[in-house]
């Protein structure tokens, strides 16, 4: 069984946001695999229920982003889970271009206050994680205006385009396993014949 989390902050007004691209992955994981993601548990909302015939656990913590790791923290414990194992967390990454997506077995929090407060609650950092970029903060911006701005028309474009492919990803991880889902999504973004973003 997979414990699949999301991270997002709850409330109408952080919808569209940056900071909640991983709400908007277990969205589109709920609806298309019929997921209903309402139970209210471990701090969460949650769902139960099967993708590619795997046993999984949709969450969407309502902690906060910052402490994320609480709920998440619950939930392994609840179900008696292995996170390094059976944990996969989706969240945001402004050093990766709009878009981009990034498949890990294990990594640092990336300056990511949501994945550090997960590594400290859980105590390792060798869990699963699926990363959509959401384009690097421009020099005038504050980081915490720049994750909880929201997205414009071209961006949402992009982006929507992303949560279909992070769907993908969860699909490969939990059949195949992280190597596969690796294989095919950590690749850089082309933009006009050339490649952008970080390896």
């Amino acid at each position: 069984m997979y414990i699949i989390a999301g991270l997002g902050n709850p409330g109408k007004e952080y919808g569209n946001t940056r900071h909640n691209v991983g709400y908007e992955v277990i969205d589109a994981l709920a609806e298309k695999y019929n997921i209903s993601v309402l139970e209210l548990k471990h701090k969460a909302l949650l769902g139960k229920g099967y993708i590619e015939g795997q046993k999984v656990i949709l969450m969407k913590p309502l902690t906060y982003m910052n402490l994320s790791g609480e709920s998440l923290r619950m939930a392994v414990d609840y179900y008696k889970a292995d996170a390094e194992q059976d944990l996969i967390v989706i969240s945001d990454d402004v050093s990766l271009p709009p878009g981009q997506l990034r498949v890990r077995k294990k990594g640092s929090a990336g300056g990511h206050n949501g994945l550090k407060n997960i590594i400290k609650m859980l105590g390792t950092e060798n869990f699963r994680r699926i990363r959509l970029g959401v384009g690097e903060k421009p020099k005038a911006y504050d980081l915490a205006d720049w994750v909880l701005g929201h997205f414009n028309k071209e961006e949402r474009a992009v982006m929507d385009e992303a949560v279909g492919k992070a769907v993908q990803a969860v699909g490969l991880t939990v059949t195949e396993g992280p190597d596969a889902a690796m294989n095919v999504f950590n690749r850089k973004v082309q933009a006009d014949g050339e490649s952008g973003g970080k390896q």
